[in-house]
C-alpha cells in the first residue's frame, strides 16, 4: 500500500466517488418518496361505470373501501352486465390510484428511468 493509506471513500473529497453532498440528497429524496408513497396510499380514489350506476373507491394501496350500486342497476335478468359494472369501476379506480402513484414518484425523481416505480 502506498504511504499514507487509502484515500476516496466518503471522506468528502471529489476524487473519492460519491461525496456526502450527493449521499444527503440522496437520502432526502429516499425519505420524500416513502413520505409520498404514504400519503398516495392513503388517499382514495373513485370510478365509475355504467353511466354513474355503479361507483367504486379504492385506496392508494389497492384496497376496496366503498362499493355503491344504484337499485335500478340491478336486473336479476341481467346479473353478468351488473358484474362488468363492477369490475370496470373497481380497475378504473384501481388504474387512477396507479397512475396517481407513479406521476407522484416522478414528481420527486424528475423522471430518472429505472428506479422500479
Amino acid at each position: 500500500m502506498a504511504k499514507g493509506g487509502f484515500r476516496g471513500g466518503f471522506s468528502g473529497g471529489r476524487s473519492g466517488g460519491m461525496n456526502m453532498d450527493m449521499i444527503k440528497k440522496a437520502q432526502k429524496m429516499q425519505q420524500d418518496m416513502l413520505k409520498k408513497q404514504e400519503e398516495l396510499q392513503a388517499k382514495e380514489y373513485t370510478a365509475s361505470a355504467g353511466g354513474g350506476m355503479v361507483t367504486a373507491t379504492v385506496s392508494g394501496s389497492h384496497e376496496l373501501k366503498k362499493l355503491e350500486i344504484k337499485p335500478e342497476a340491478v336486473d336479476p335478468d341481467d346479473v353478468e352486465m351488473l358484474t362488468d359494472m363492477v369490475m370496470a369501476a373497481v380497475n378504473e379506480a384501481m388504474r387512477s390510484a396507479d397512475e396517481a402513484m407513479q406521476n407522484g414518484m416522478a414528481s420527486l425523481t424528475g423522471g430518472l428511468g429505472g428506479l422500479g416505480f
